[in-house]
């Protein structure tokens, strides 16, 4: 089992912690998390891009000339789409949806292979427990300082904790979620990640 340091959020070391190998010690799957990376980043997209076919297009509403006898061209309406200002054929519309699903094995396996990735590279700190008595960055910044952790953090917490969640709230590089909130994306995106002992053991719960 791949056994991590413990520490108090002042950084002090507190003993180890065995992880749960089928979760934190398995060998990354890159394409996998690749997959999963884009499937995420597929299902932000809005799809609120749109264009307006012939019959959206305002005016046209009669016949710019009668059928015959003109010389020139049969046409129906100059909002038609061979007309300059008319409407467009096949375009994009607002009802495009990006989201697509891969199987559930395949997001656990993008899970576990991001978290073990994160062991084998040592960017996972695990902490005893993350507490504040009230909402104040300073103290935040002074655990981040304790770890010397210049880099963009994701902060994983077992329960939403809102002191926490406020203390960082003013720092770009920082993210704070729940255990239920875990995602490949954000485990990707951020260099370091800290565990509470809780979060940890819970993952390893529910991952396995």
């Amino acid at each position: 089992m791949p056994k991590v340091a413990l520490f108090n959020q002042d950084g002090t070391e507190t003993g180890d912690l065995e992880l749960n190998e089928s979760v934190f010690g398995i060998e990354p799957n890159n394409h996998v998390i690749h997959e999963v990376v884009l499937m995420q980043r597929a299902a932000k997209r809005q799809g609120n891009h749109a264009v307006k076919n012939r019959w959206e297009v305002r005016g046209g509403g009669r016949k710019p000339w009668r059928q015959k006898g003109t010389g020139r061209a049969r046409q129906g309406s100059i909002r038609s789409p061979q007309w300059v200002g008319g409407g467009v054929v096949f375009g994009p519309t607002n009802e495009r949806n990006y989201k697509y699903k891969l199987p559930k094995k395949v997001r656990k396996l993008a899970l576990r292979s991001a978290l073990s990735s994160k062991v084998k590279s040592e960017d996972l700190i695990v902490l005893n427990n993350l507490e504040f008595d009230v909402p104040k960055t300073k103290d935040f910044i002074a655990v981040l300082d304790a770890f010397n952790v210049q880099d963009k953090v994701l902060i994983v917490t077992a329960n939403s904790n809102e002191n926490v969640i406020r203390s960082a709230s003013n720092l770009q590089k920082v993210k704070v979620i729940s255990i239920g909130e875990i995602n490949v994306l954000d485990l990707v995106a951020y260099d370091k990640l800290v565990l509470t002992k809780d979060a940890a053991e819970k993952a390893g719960e529910v991952l396995a």
